[in-house]
């Protein structure tokens, strides 16, 4: 009985320090799932450079790190800010026309977005323990796209080399949903999916072929968090 006794205080002791705190500093390693070619904004600048290009859209598709700082409001609920880093360099030729000496005429694309988020999260079973939750916000996308390589001039049907860049900072709405395990005293791992919709304008003052680049998408990641 007495053990007993002990091992019931030792367990809720533990989980009081699991819940010691209310606020969390957390990483996250992910994959950012761009929109596939069926679901991007229909004046997308990937989609205006297939009609001559050759590349997958998925190809853009890849790994993601991050960091936030999630405050406690009350048991069940939270406010978060946080900022993510992306980027992706997909190779690409010309479609129906190569060079002269037979070889591809080639370029490379690369897409860069740096999320800054503010979100609201919901735990429906509260704190301590297991936490799943769900929350929205806003974020903030700060993102580069460029294309560099060598292109045609289909007017006089020369090859020429060059770099087109195009930046700003795009606004959007964020969906989230995850689960968080208690580990060790002040430890968390989990798991977090989270969907935004943003998209980069004003492509068409670089000399791209569309004005706007959709950065919508989904990421995944692997959380751990310290609470305190």
């Amino acid at each position: 009985m007495v053990l007993l006794l002990v091992s019931a205080a030792s367990a809720d002791a533990q989980i009081r320090r699991v819940d010691s705190g209310r606020n969390l500093f957390g990483f996250n390693l992910g994959y950012f799932s761009v929109l596939g070619e069926d679901s991007r904004d229909e004046d997308d600048v990937l989609l205006a450079d297939l009609t001559s290009l050759a590349f997958d859209v998925k190809d853009f598709s890849g790994a993601s790190v991050g960091g936030e700082f999630v405050f406690g409001l009350s048991d069940y609920l939270e406010a978060g800010v946080g900022v993510n880093y992306y980027q992706r360099t997909v190779p690409s030729v010309y479609a129906d026309v190569v060079s002269d000496d037979g070889f591809e005429i080639a370029q490379e694309l690369k897409l860069r977005v740096v999320p800054i988020s503010a979100t609201v999260r919901f735990l429906p079973i509260g704190r301590g323990g297991v936490e799943p939750y769900v929350g929205a916000g806003i974020g903030i996308f700060n993102w580069r796209y460029s294309e560099v390589g060598e292109f045609v001039d289909f007017s006089n049907d020369t090859i020429f080399r060059d770099r087109y860049i195009a930046n700003g900072t795009a606004v959007g709405p964020v969906i989230l949903g995850g689960i968080r395990f208690p580990v060790a005293d002040v430890w968390t791992i989990g798991g977090e999916i989270r969907y935004q919709k943003a998209k980069g304008e004003d492509l068409l003052d670089e000399q791209f072929l569309s004005d706007t680049i959709d950065l919508g998408g989904w990421t995944t990641s692997f959380t751990l968090h310290l609470r305190f």
